[in-house]
């Protein structure tokens, strides 16, 4: 299940957004997208985990979180 993370903090590292999502569960993938000619992130990214019913749960359970100052949204990415 791809899912997507909005609202993230410009300082949210990759490695940061990839333990926050471990915590609950098994991930596959991990990626924050980057402006291109900042080489900062654009605040939002993607997460893939394996197991459909672990992606439920965690987008339950971090969608409105504050993490870093931001309150994340998490929802299936189309």
């Amino acid at each position: 299940m791809k899912l997507l993370i909005r609202n993230l903090a410009r300082t949210t590292t990759e490695a940061e957004l990839r333990a926050l999502f471990e915590a609950h569960g098994t991930v596959q993938s991990c990626s924050l997208v980057i402006d291109k000619e900042t080489g900062s992130s654009k605040g939002f990214g993607f997460v893939e985990m394996p197991k459909q019913g672990e992606g439920k749960m965690v987008m339950n359970l971090l969608n409105g979180m504050n993490v870093a100052g931001s309150k994340i949204r998490v929802k299936k990415a189309e």
